[in-house]
């Protein structure tokens, strides 16, 4: 039987890295990200299924997990960087850290509630991609990293729960996207690692299935 993955984000950046090793092995993708036309130039590339979308919304939760009956592996790469400049916690605008908790915190956790029938049919795995930022102290970084230090501790918490699931909260380190360039300048960003270097070891964690827990990509 054919494994399936559902991947959000998957427009660019270690989404489309990582649906691109996974097309090579042969799995079914469905892909989801808001940026139409480049979800699905992926899509057609890879012969995937493209939902284009944002997690924020009830609806398209509901769609993506329509699209996936039987889910061998659910990757929430969906990520907001939040206000930019990055801003000190002194004078973040509280406004964006609500979206950004909506983003990066509530959006995967309804994604993991609306597939945990087809991931506990399938025995399958969560991957919640995470940062340094959720356990480091850098200046600028303490809204985003307060959302994936969120995110740790659910994805924590729902491994206890959820045995017979992987769930790996994965922090892939510095990678060339257009993420990092928005944070720290494009100069900067070029020199970070190629997301394909990363995608291949997070495929790596996908295939030997070690036990659950946070996992450091580089």
């Amino acid at each position: 039987m054919t494994n399936t993955a559902l991947i959000t984000g998957a427009s660019r950046g270690l989404g489309l890295a990582l649906a691109r090793s996974l097309a090579e092995a042969g799995w079914r993708l469905v892909l989801t990200a808001r940026g139409v036309n480049e979800l699905e130039r992926a899509a057609a590339e890879l012969g995937a299924t493209a939902i284009p979308g944002d997690v924020t919304e009830p609806a398209h939760i509901r769609r993506l997990a329509d699209a996936v009956p039987e889910l061998d592996l659910l990757v929430n790469n969906a990520s907001g960087l939040g206000a930019t400049p990055l801003p000190p916690l002194a004078g973040y605008p509280l406004e964006a850290f609500r979206v950004l908790l909506e983003t990066n915190v509530t959006a995967p956790l309804a994604l993991i509630q609306a597939t945990l029938p087809a991931l506990r049919a399938r025995r399958g795995a969560v991957v919640n991609v995470t940062s340094d930022a959720a356990t480091g102290a850098y200046e600028g970084w303490g809204g985003y990293g307060a959302t994936k230090a969120a995110l740790d501790q659910l994805s924590n918490v729902l491994a206890a729960e959820e045995p017979e699931l992987a769930v790996w909260w994965t922090d892939p380190g510095e990678m060339n996207t257009r993420m990092l360039a928005d944070a720290v300048g494009a100069d900067e960003a070029a020199s970070a690692t190629d997301p394909a270097e990363v995608a291949a070891a997070l495929h790596g964690l996908v295939r030997t299935r070690p036990a659950s827990g946070r996992v450091t990509l580089q």
